[in-house]
């Protein structure tokens, strides 16, 4: 697959005057999807861009799919913000050798993270464990609840992807014949709760899991390394097939995770809103830490949108002119 094509800032400016006489931002909607990261980061570039660039920006709730799908074929919405492209490789693929849609950059500078983690304590407690091998050789830190001598390894609930993943790596590293059980939790919730409960005892426990999320900004925990080299044919053959009898040690790729845009809106809009939404990008510790507050007060996308922007100005001024700034500033 190609690599995405990312436009760079200093490239914008000429590509934008090029289609357009008009530097005012006008009327667009914005993506935002179902779970909170998405949600505050679509929050966010309509308070900016509203505030701080004089846009009329709308927000429009999708999934990933029919919003990428809708961005390729209609060019509405005008912005999906959180866009996990790995999702649909080949419709995002299409939609940008058909110049439908354009990359502007990277909405999670770090992409979206999938794999096992550990409580820090446990790391602190015990700084040779690194890797999958490491975890494996101790199942004693991480006790099964309902089997006595036994580690546990938490898959997520039967029906993610990441139950398979953790299940084939299991099944690739040996845990079994090392002393571990796998442990379905049930639920999303189920699965949370395992970690909370651990904590609170300050217990071993290790599993599947993913950033950004509510939970890694509460609890702080360590991603595991697998001490395996990344082998996508592999992936796609053995690793995330959940019936393949023979998985090899691999590791979890991690998520390009991007802010598309409709090449009609790029092409007519102010220069300004595309270097902004070029330039804002945020790390997965971030976003962590604004869920676990948004969860903690119950707080909407546009109350954590905010939230973000007072307490963080060192950060989004960054990514806006001066005289937005002054704007977003006052409007707080």
């Amino acid at each position: 697959m190609r690599r995405p094509y990312f436009l760079g800032t200093a490239a914008l400016p000429f590509l934008v005057l090029a289609g357009t006489a008009s530097a005012d931002c006008g009327s667009l909607t914005i993506a935002s999807m179902n779970w909170q990261s998405a949600e505050v980061l679509a929050s966010l570039d309509q308070f900016i861009l509203n505030e701080g660039y004089g846009c009329d920006a709308e927000i429009t709730i999708a999934d990933t799919v029919p919003a990428i799908t809708s961005l390729v074929e209609k060019g509405k919405p005008e912005v999906v913000p959180e866009g996990w492209v790995g999702l649909m490789p080949e419709l995002f693929e299409t939609g940008l050798a058909e110049g439908k849609i354009v990359s502007v950059g990277r909405a999670l500078s770090d992409g979206g993270v999938q794999g096992w983690f550990i409580p820090k304590y446990i790391q602190d407690e015990h700084p040779e464990i690194r890797t999958a091998a490491d975890v494996l050789a101790h199942p004693e830190l991480f006790p099964a609840p309902e089997e006595p001598g036994k580690g546990a390894i938490y898959t997520g609930p039967a029906g993610w992807g990441g139950n398979i993943v953790t299940t084939q790596l299991a099944k690739a590293f040996g845990a079994e014949d090392k002393g571990f059980v796998l442990v379905d939790p049930g639920s999303a919730a189920g699965h949370d709760g395992a970690v909370a409960r651990a904590y609170e005892r300050r217990q071993g426990w290790v599993g599947y899991y993913w950033a950004p999320t509510a939970l890694l900004g509460k609890y702080e925990m360590v991603q595991i390394d697998f001490g395996a080299p990344l082998d996508m044919e592999e992936w796609k053959r053995c690793t995330s097939v959940a019936d393949c009898p023979d998985p090899k040690p691999n590791s979890w790729p991690v998520d390009e995770v991007l802010t598309l845009v409709a090449r009609e809106f790029l092409e007519t809009t102010d220069p300004a809103v595309m270097d902004y939404l070029s330039k804002r990008s945020w790390s997965n510790d971030t976003v962590n830490a604004l869920m676990a507050w948004m969860t903690d007060n119950q707080a909407t996308g546009e109350a954590g949108a905010q939230e973000f922007l007072r307490n963080n100005e060192e950060t989004w001024t960054q990514w806006v002119s001066p005289d937005a700034a002054e704007k977003i500033r006052a409007a707080l």
